[in-house]
């Protein structure tokens, strides 16, 4: 089953630039892992995102994410586990789950 592993962290914390260690982190994980891992990537600031609603048949766009929020969504992955407590299993090992937090979500498969 494949779950995406979404990964929140307070981006405040990567304003003054990546630290050079965590990112090595990320790169011994991708590299532990690249079995299981299906996709992924890291996510520019939520000032440069839009959020985009439909009512009433028109568009709307807002700048930035839809909710003010200590952590933002800063990237994932998507990897292939057995089951949940797996996935979970994967998901510790993630260097920002050290710091803020991982969404482990199934991912839904229609017929």
């Amino acid at each position: 089953m494949q779950y995406l592993l979404l990964i929140y962290d307070n981006e405040k914390r990567w304003s003054k630039g990546y630290d050079k260690g965590e990112l090595e982190q990320y790169r011994a994980f991708s590299k532990e892992y690249a079995a299981t891992i299906k996709g992924g990537n890291a996510l520019q600031p939520t000032s440069t995102a839009v959020t985009v609603r439909v009512r009433d048949g028109k568009a709307l766009t807002t700048d930035g994410p839809f909710a003010e929020t200590k952590e933002q969504l800063a990237g994932f992955y998507l990897i292939e586990a057995t089951n949940r407590e797996e996935a979970a299993a994967i998901a510790a090992k993630i260097p920002g789950a050290r710091f803020g937090s991982v969404e482990v979500r199934p991912i839904m498969t229609f017929s």
